[in-house]
């Protein structure tokens, strides 16, 4: 297990590319930006010699890590509620409304669901200082569960899962027109959009990336989805149903605007995961949110007629 202060060794088995990847699929707990700037300050070497993020790491190669202590962060802790449907002492289990940025970011150092973390744990020991605690995220517009981890054993542990993919996500998407066939997967490498870097795209450049779908219901122009994204890119499941003509409703980014929806019909409704403390299988569900559950009961009204 990797914990901050420590050093490591590792050697390369099998040439896998980019020395910034391999040591973020070697070690969970850390961030591929995070990796970067640790190989920027000179905290990682190849055969006792730096190198750079793009070096292609070869077989037999030894990787040495030092990892100093987290910094503070330089974050303030804010009185914002919280919808917590879990809480030990490793986690915090939470129903983020839309509209709440999940950390912060340049420009934008408050307000976000992080500073309510930091409220509720001051304590937080975990993660990058702009970031403590944050092992996936949410768009700011979408609604729905998120977990937390207290302490780096457990942001460890709960970054394993996700990148075995064995914790289980799914989200209820509304979107416009009636998507053929009912059940399907989405496949499609997806990157910053080359001519509109807030957005992101279908690129050759960039990371894999997989989305399961199948139709709860269809409504009058509509399609009620449960979706099983099988990876965590940025945009994923509202990028890759754009992609295929189905753009969710309430996404002005991607496409999906209608009147009376001010934001995406995206929420994440479930969430399966292992307790980091016992290894006991947990699952919480989140009901849709009421501005979403309106406009829904709207269009069954209408289709109903």
């Amino acid at each position: 297990m990797m914990k901050p202060n420590e050093s490591y060794h590792l050697e390369v088995k099998e040439a896998v590319g980019r020395l910034d990847k391999y040591i973020s699929d070697q070690c969970p707990l850390l961030s591929r930006s995070r990796v970067q700037k640790l190989i920027e300050e000179g905290q990682i070497t190849v055969n006792s010699n730096l190198q750079k993020a793009s070096y292609k790491v070869a077989i037999g190669d030894k990787v040495d890590i030092q990892v100093p202590p987290p910094e503070p962060s330089p974050l303030l802790p804010e009185d914002i509620p919280l919808d917590i449907l879990f809480e030990d002492q490793d986690l915090l289990v939470i129903n983020k409304p839309a509209g709440l940025t999940v950390h912060p970011a340049p420009g934008h150092h408050s307000g976000t669901l992080v500073n309510a973390v930091l409220a509720h744990t001051p304590d937080l020991e975990t993660g990058e200082s702009n970031r403590p605690g944050i092992v996936h995220r949410l768009d700011k517009d979408t609604s729905g569960i998120i977990v937390v981890a207290k302490n780096a054993v457990a942001h460890m542990k709960l970054a394993e899962q996700f990148k075995n993919r064995t914790i289980k996500k799914q989200y209820l998407a509304l979107v416009i027109g009636h998507i053929k066939p009912e059940q399907g997967l989405i496949e499609g490498e997806i990157g910053r959009d080359p001519r509109n870097r807030q957005r992101m795209a279908i690129v050759e450049s960039g990371r894999e990336a997989h989305t399961e779908y199948k139709v709860k219901n269809y409504y009058d122009g509509y399609s009620l989805l449960e979706i099983h994204p099988r990876t965590g890119r940025t945009h994923q499941i509202r990028v890759h149903l754009a992609a295929v003509g189905f753009p969710i409703a309430g996404d002005r980014v991607y496409g999906g605007q209608v009147p009376g929806l001010e934001r995406q019909f995206l929420h994440a409704y479930k969430l399966e995961f292992q307790l980091p403390s016992s290894g006991e299988l947990k699952e919480f569900t989140a009901e849709l949110p009421g501005d979403l559950m309106r406009f829904l009961k709207g269009i069954v009204e209408k289709t109903q007629k």
